[in-house]
């Protein structure tokens, strides 16, 4: 199907050539380490009077090659995409990138990606491309050309391939669709990320006379107008919708409160219905901060383009749906750790709905005097450590005020609850006012009654005619976000929000409920369950049958252990002078003179790198493999392959194999049976009960969410109750609400004066579910004690500044109420919040104090205690 246009931009024929005022100097080779080498060529262009700042990339090579336009993000500049360019150069193809007007060292005003301003400067650059005898042609004056680009850049990638008919692939990422619906959601104004649009390109000044105007007649009413909405609308790519039909990568950010998801939800309806391929990728990070995992997406990207420009068939372009789910932190450096789910088609913000249930009577708030003080969502623009990562990880930021809000909750969810989309909800509002606005927001509510706020995203709403009273309908924000067991779903709607403009009038809202919430689960583990490979059902009955020739043979090969040491009859574990070389190795060693002591009713953390010995020692624990040099004792008994004493000994291993069409409870039976030992010595009500699976257990295991395997596996572990169980990696493959329940696991089984040993590349979870630690690195012992003394103590968050705090504001915050310390660090403060005190509360106060907020995120004390014992192992 030839998805590009027949049509020409009407400008082409009748405006001017491009001309090339400078070039900084020949080609010159802008990288050789890997072959073959890139060159550059630095140009300005003049387009109808304004001097546009390029370069050009290519390889050698006479051959010729598509062409890729790579656009930058607002206030940023060419320079921002070099290391894109040269490597989509290395692959293959001839790139140039420019500074868009207003930017870098282009001149002209900042339009906002005016159509006859900066779409026109891209079509003069395809007709530049067109002339250069490295570039492919589909036809004279007609290169084969993509555009790529972030947020700004992103979309002029869009309106290029709306307004110019030789555009052929976009990758646009982080984008937005319709500039008045980001700036202007529902009529009420984003006024904090307005401003900050203004201000990074450099005040009002920098812009076309008309768009500054617009700004600060808004800015000052509060209140979207007509003109202003028609300005942006008419510089958005949903202007040109039908006219884009070109293969589309579209890459939003879950965390992303300036242009969210729902942006490329839109573009992604309206260039299918043009017939042209559309590919949907939600990222982990966004304007709002996160992980924007620039790798993986310039890879897709790449894939993408070899595809549609290169017509090879044969490249990955990916599936036609990602999602990214953080699973938590990584050790090494702090970064969180992501997974994808895919599907093979995009399901929209709506699909698969599922209805709960919310109650709560008709609620009066007030919207307060001057919409002061405001409540807190987002805070615009604190890039990598913004308040939605530590929302990811499970960590309440959100502060709304009491008489300023409603709130409708649902009962406990049963079984983990995957929301991935745009929940909706209808709502009665009455107001004493003609106009109402309202902030919508879904919360997580754990157990505890701590809640989080997924992504730390608000829908804004203005409701006409609300004095006569009025039935809405709210779309929530789309989120891909896990609600685990036993969690419930809070609804507030509150009258102010730091982030938008409120109106300044003292008013009275009403709000009642007047339907259930329906939220969409497209990618909940029933909807994305791969097909069961055969080895699924095939391994665990080998492993049955090998349990009971390990039973049958084990003694008559086993020798007799050393005697037991009375004094130790009640001590876990003792490891001393433990010692086991590499194979084929006289002086190299896995694990080497290691001694430590576990003792009832620990939980120990088992820490180091990548090749620390971690794993060797564990297997040595568990007999499985036999050390060269001292000894392991459990409960005063030496181990060796087949020791009585391991039957105390409970151990669980990643990648547990269960029979998928037996339930729960029947395969624990089967496993327990295939051991030998007597039913009644299963304990398997208290195991199970540990583990928290409840009705699920009469299920079939193919039903069951990734998290609830893993409980079972560990209920598994747990059968016959031992006294030591022994958890490698328990965590892994589990999104944060699953992690913390397995955190909940492992404290209840140690809370009965039984002992846990677990090893994790989670520092956040070792620190919150260990008592002690014993940390290792190339074999030895590092440090051991309990995780109070190695780490310290206290609830500190590290908040970065955009300039260096000054000592008497940190005095401030000190004195502040619900914090215990608060000392100037590199870059921040570092605040350490005493048994009163909220991350919430916090972040309002330095608002208030106007502490040039740039980043908020958890001191991992952990994290740092670890890096700084092992230091460039990590």
């Amino acid at each position: 199907m030839d998805l590009r246009r027949l049509r020409r931009p009407r400008w082409i024929a009748a405006a001017a050539s491009v001309v090339v005022l400078a070039a900084a100097g020949t080609w010159t080779a802008a990288a050789s380490d890997d072959p073959p080498p890139v060159h550059r060529a630095d140009q300005i262009m003049s387009i109808d009077g304004v001097r546009i700042d390029t370069s050009y990339f290519t390889t050698n090579g006479t051959e010729r090659r598509p062409a890729v336009l790579l656009g930058h993000g607002f206030g940023g500049s060419k320079n921002d995409v070099r290391q894109q360019a040269e490597d989509l150069a290395r692959d293959g193809y001839a790139v140039l990138t420019w500074s868009a007007r207003g930017f870098g060292r282009s001149t002209g005003k900042v339009g906002l990606n005016d159509p006859d301003a900066e779409v026109k400067d891209v079509s003069k650059l395809i007709d530049w491309l067109a002339r250069q005898p490295q570039v492919r042609l589909d036809k004279p004056g007609d290169p084969r050309v993509g555009v790529a680009g972030a947020s700004y850049g992103g979309a002029i990638s869009l309106l290029a391939a709306g307004h110019d008919d030789r555009v052929d692939a976009i990758a646009p990422s982080i984008t937005y669709w319709n500039l008045s619906d980001a700036l202007f959601p529902n009529g009420v104004f984003k006024k904090l990320w307005a401003g900050i649009f203004v201000n990074s390109a450099g005040g009002c000044d920098k812009f076309e006379p008309q768009i500054c105007a617009m700004y600060e007649r808004v800015a000052q009413s509060g209140t979207p107008d007509a003109q202003a909405e028609r300005m942006l609308e008419e510089r958005s790519p949903s202007a040109v919708a039908q006219d884009i039909k070109v293969p589309t990568l579209l890459v939003q950010g879950q965390t992303d409160s300036l242009f969210p998801l729902n942006q490329a939800d839109q573009a992604a309806k309206a260039i299918r219905a043009n017939g042209a391929p559309v590919d949907v990728d939600w990222i982990a990070g966004g304007h709002d901060g996160g992980d924007l995992e620039t790798s993986r997406v310039q890879s897709r990207v790449a894939g993408w383009f070899d595809r549609y420009l290169k017509d090879d068939k044969s490249a990955d372009t990916g599936p036609a749906f990602r999602v990214t789910r953080t699973l938590g932190t990584d050790t090494g450096d702090g970064e969180t750790r992501l997974t994808g789910v895919t599907a093979d088609t995009y399901p929209g913000l709506e699909g698969d709905d599922h209805r709960i249930a919310l109650t709560g009577r008709e609620q009066d708030f007030g919207n307060p005097a001057g919409a002061s003080p405001p409540a807190v969502s987002a805070l615009p623009g604190l890039g990598g450590g913004g308040l939605s990562q530590l929302s990811s990880l499970g960590v309440g930021v959100s502060l709304d005020f009491p008489g300023q809000y409603a709130a409708f909750e649902s009962a406990p969810v049963r079984d983990d609850l995957r929301i991935t989309g745009s929940p909706t909800v209808t709502v009665h509002v009455k107001s004493t006012t003609d106009d109402a606005v309202l902030f919508a927001k879904l919360y997580d509510v754990g157990p505890n009654g701590g809640q989080t706020l997924p992504s730390q995203l608000v829908e804004p709403l203005r409701v006409e005619g609300a004095k006569a009273g009025k039935d809405v309908t709210v779309t929530l924000p789309a989120i891909d976000h896990d609600i685990e067991d036993g969690h419930r779903l809070r609804l507030v709607l509150a009258s102010t929000d730091l982030g938008y403009a409120s109106p300044a009038a003292p008013a009275t809202y009403s709000v009642s409920l007047k339907s259930d919430l329906q939220v969409p689960t497209a990618l909940s583990e029933k909807n994305t369950q791969a097909p069961l490979p055969a080895w699924v059902w095939w391994l665990p009955l080998a492993g049955a049958v090998l349990a009971l020739i390990l039973v049958a043979t084990g003694r008559r090969r086993t020798t007799a252990p050393a005697a037991p040491e009375p004094e130790l009859a009640e001590v876990p574990l003792q490891i001393t002078d433990l010692s086991k070389r590499y194979a084929r190795s006289a002086d190299r060693y896995a694990v080497r003179d290691l001694s430590f002591r576990v003792d009832k009713g620990q939980v120990l953390g088992l820490l180091g790198p990548n090749g620390a010995g971690k794993t060797t020692t564990l297997r040595m624990l568990m007999g499985l493999i036999k050390p060269d040099g001292g000894e392991v004792r459990v409960f005063g008994h030496a181990i060796a392959p087949g020791a009585p004493v391991l039957s105390r000994v409970g151990a669980f291993v990643e990648g547990a194999g269960f029979l998928p069409h037996l339930s729960g409870r029947e395969n624990l039976e089967l496993y327990w049976r295939a051991t030998g030992r007597p039913p009644e010595d299963a304990h398997l009500e208290e195991a199970l009960e540990i583990a928290g699976l409840g009705d699920a257990l009469s299920r079939a295991v193919r039903t069951y969410s990734q998290g609830m395997r893993q409980r079972l596996a560990i209920a598994q572990a747990m059968l016959g109750l031992p006294d030591l169980l022994i958890l490698d990696e328990p965590t892994n493959g589990l999104d944060p609400p699953q992690i913390r329940e397995m955190r909940e696991v492992m404290i209840r089984y140690a809370a009965a004066g039984r002992t846990v040993i677990v090893s994790s590349h989670l520092l956040s979870e070792v620190e919150q579910s260990c008592t002690h630690l014993v940390v290792m690195d190339h074999g030895k012992l590092v440090q051991a004690g309990p995780v109070a003394e190695i780490v310290g103590s206290g609830d500190t968050l590290l908040v970065g500044t955009a300039v260096p705090v000054e000592q008497p504001v940190a005095e401030k915050v000190a004195a502040l109420p619900g914090v215990a310390s608060a000392v100037t660090t590199d870059g921040g403060l570092l605040v350490r919040l005493d048994a009163d005190g909220s991350a919430a509360q916090l972040v309002a106060d330095l608002v208030r104090l106007e502490v040039p907020v740039a980043a908020v995120g958890p001191h991992r004390r952990l994290e740092d205690a670890f890096l700084t014992l092992i230091g460039d192992s990590a």
